[in-house]
């Protein structure tokens, strides 16, 4: 389905692939020259985060080198990665993703450009081995550095010191994950992801405004979609385009409001009509998890169904059942369907009949009936709770010991965003000050891709070694500071 029109989607797709822009930055300290014996490391402080290639240029002092020096490089997003080691490393996914690099210099002096792109602000270099004969010396350190995203463009922000650094960071975020495509983390895992690409148009729709990259990113997605037409969660774009095997309820319907907003802030209709179809298919494939006499979407223990939020705890029905709902009034906004809007009604009735326990002001999920922060917070996105309904059941949450908590900066993009829709926008200032703020008090020059303030060091894959600490899902504060939603001006 919709095969015939993946090449010329392709086609758009590939037109729209942006030059990238090039900047040397060297390092702000660490440098110039120390000489270096076997054993020794010095660390390389470029200043801020960057995304680019490294080139070292290596000499010696003493007596002519008479054996090879080995060298660890290893790239650091902050500063707590420096001493993190890959000794007894458990986690599930792969170690390859750690930025480190050994090679051996057989002739100094020498020239070592590292071929690999990095994210990076510190560099630290590990001599393994060397001769007592001679001492190694870094004689300069440079990055070339790439990005699709024209500072030029930004318009300071005003505001007080707390906000404009948190934008600050928010916009550093963006602006490396703009590469060929809106990456969900220059670092891991360096591809396109539907839930990140929403989050990240919304920013860019008020900071560089880069509609070219967004339409790019949604032609990918279509040409990536399956021989049925469902939509990957994920795709590859090197060495070919390629959708990733990995499918999730919440992630191919999102496919549908990320086409909604691209419109809105663009005004490109052309665009829309020509995927409106495409980003309709992916409710009718939906139609197979809902049980047809109750009007709910079937639970799953499979991990992955449906994402939400890293919390391996979290039933994910009643959010699956009201992302379905939110993402079927974005697709009435952009086509009048009175059959999809009695159904989306339904459903909605169902899912207050079902799990809207009135005497505690919650929406419960699964056959456990169990009380979540996520679950307030689609209810209120989804219109299912609406005015001071809207309001109770995020207050009643907040009230709830047992409520299973948010564990990434995407889940609380979510929950600021059901602030601001239930009339809380001063709560949801608190909100994006005291989370996002609290990694800018740990150090961040860009938002992480997950951050538990009770465990920093928190890891979704066994291990923060491979956490990103510069992922696209985090980068909204810019928009909630700029667009003006805190002052119900969106």
């Amino acid at each position: 389905m919709f095969e015939e029109k993946k090449a010329a989607w392709l086609q758009k797709a590939e037109e729209l692939k942006p030059e990238l822009i090039r900047e040397t930055v060297r390092p702000v300290s660490g440098m110039p020259g120390r000489a270096l014996t076997e054993n020794e490391s010095i660390v390389l402080d470029f200043g801020n985060h960057y995304v680019g290639r490294l080139t070292l240029k290596l000499g010696s002092e003493g007596s002519h080198p008479d054996a090879p020096a080995w060298l660890q490089v290893k790239f650091c997003e902050n500063s707590r990665e420096l001493d993190e080691t890959l000794d007894g490393y458990t986690g599930w996914i792969s170690k390859g993703w750690v930025q480190q690099e050994q090679v051996h210099i057989d002739v100094l002096p020498s020239e070592l450009a590292l071929p690999r792109r990095y994210a990076f602000r510190y560099v630290r270099i590990d001599v393994f081995a060397l001769s007592s004969r001679y001492r190694l010396v870094v004689e300069d350190a440079f990055a070339e550095t790439v990005t699709s995203a024209d500072d030029r463009v930004i318009r300071p922000l005003e505001g007080d010191t707390r906000d404009t650094a948190i934008d600050r960071a928010a916009l550093r975020t963006l602006h490396n994950c703009m590469q060929d495509v809106f990456e969900d983390g220059p670092k891991r895992d360096r591809r396109l992801w539907l839930g990140d690409l929403r989050l990240q148009a919304l920013a860019n729709s008020v900071t560089y405004r880069n509609f070219s990259l967004v339409k790019r990113c949604l032609y990918l997605f279509a040409c990536a979609a399956d021989t049925e037409g469902r939509i990957p969660a994920c795709l590859f774009t090197e060495p070919r385009v390629e959708g990733d095997d990995t499918y999730m309820f919440d992630y191919s319907l999102f496919f549908i409001p990320a086409l909604l907003q691209y419109v809105r802030t663009s005004g490109d209709r052309e665009t829309m009509e020509d995927l409106l179809p495409l980003a309709l298919h992916q409710l009718r494939l939906s139609e197979e998890q809902f049980d047809p006499d109750t009007g709910l979407i079937r639970d799953s223990d499979r991990l992955g169904w449906c994402f939400v939020d890293w919390n391996l705890r979290l039933n994910k029905q009643f959010c699956a059942q009201a992302i379905w709902i939110f993402c079927a009034r974005a697709a009435l906004e952009m086509r009048d369907d009175p059959d999809l809007a009695r159904l989306a009604e339904q459903r909605k009735e169902a899912a207050r009949t079902y799990w809207y326990d009135a005497e505690r002001h919650l929406f419960v999920s699964g056959k456990e009936r169990q009380i979540s922060w996520a679950s307030q917070v689609w209810a209120v996105l989804a219109g299912i709770a609406e005015g001071e309904e809207a309001a109770a059941c995020l207050e009643a949450a907040r009230a709830c010991p047992e409520a299973v908590e948010m564990v990434t900066p995407y889940m609380m993009h979510h929950y600021a965003e059901a602030l601001c829709r239930a009339g809380r926008k001063e709560e949801a200032h608190r909100v994006i000050r005291d989370y996002w703020g609290g990694m800018i008090d740990r150090g961040a020059d860009t938002y992480w891709e997950l951050y538990n303030p009770q465990n920093p060091d928190e890891s979704p894959y066994g291990s923060p070694v491979v956490n990103s600490y510069c992922h696209a899902w985090s980068c909204t504060p810019a928009w909630f500071l700029r667009s003006g939603i805190l002052e119900g001006k969106a």
